[in-house]
């Protein structure tokens, strides 16, 4: 990875039958290789094992020691190296899929001090209610999200061959990426010059 680029995971977040997500996961993907800003890794939920029974003890304490599947080794790696995140998110009942809630909840410090942003799908509220719960989740976890997002409504209407009819996406991208870039720049910066004081 060069200097100047930042390691980027992109989390496909549904792992209902016949999801959208991957679409808009590799859309998305696309847009982040282009920018220049990031060295970009895709993890699909679907491909994890993510148990809903947790261990008796907070991965916040346990650190390296918890005790997680051998099956979410990879997920944990990952998120571990990640200098920035995009959850790519459905909307499910006004909120986001169990299967990132759970995700979350296997690992603590592996999103602290770093900066997640978002984009979300559905029907006419683009997934902005996942996304605003998502805010207040990861928030806890000591993560800092970014403003601006992306949503896209009617995502069954929207896209064709797996791009957004709207020609202003990939503007929308843009920033979204930059400042996603900006924020990984300045928490990496800061977790280098001295530890985070969670």
């Amino acid at each position: 990875m060069e200097n100047n680029t930042h390691k980027l995971v992109v989390i496909v977040a549904s792992v209902r039958e016949g999801r959208f997500g991957p679409v808009v996961g590799s859309w998305l993907a696309e847009q982040a290789e282009s920018h220049g800003g990031f060295d970009v890794d895709v993890v699909d939920l679907a491909d994890v094992e993510i148990p809903l029974s947790l261990p008796a003890a907070s991965p916040k304490y346990a650190g390296d020691d918890y005790p997680r599947p051998d099956g979410m080794r990879r997920l944990t790696t990952t998120l571990e190296s990640a200098d920035a995140f995009v959850v790519v998110t459905p909307e499910y009942n006004h909120s986001y899929p169990a299967s990132l809630k759970a995700a979350i909840d296997w690992h603590f410090t592996q999103w602290t001090a770093k900066p997640v942003a978002f984009v979300s799908y559905g029907g006419a509220a683009g997934g902005r209610h996942a996304v605003l719960h998502l805010e207040n989740v990861l928030t806890e976890l000591h993560a800092v999200t970014i403003r601006d997002g992306l949503a896209f409504p009617n995502y069954f209407t929207a896209w064709q061959d797996g791009r957004p009819l709207d020609p202003e996406s990939p503007g929308y991208a843009k920033t979204l990426l930059d400042q996603l870039a900006w924020w990984a720049g300045a928490l990496k910066s800061a977790r280098e010059a001295a530890p985070y004081p969670a």
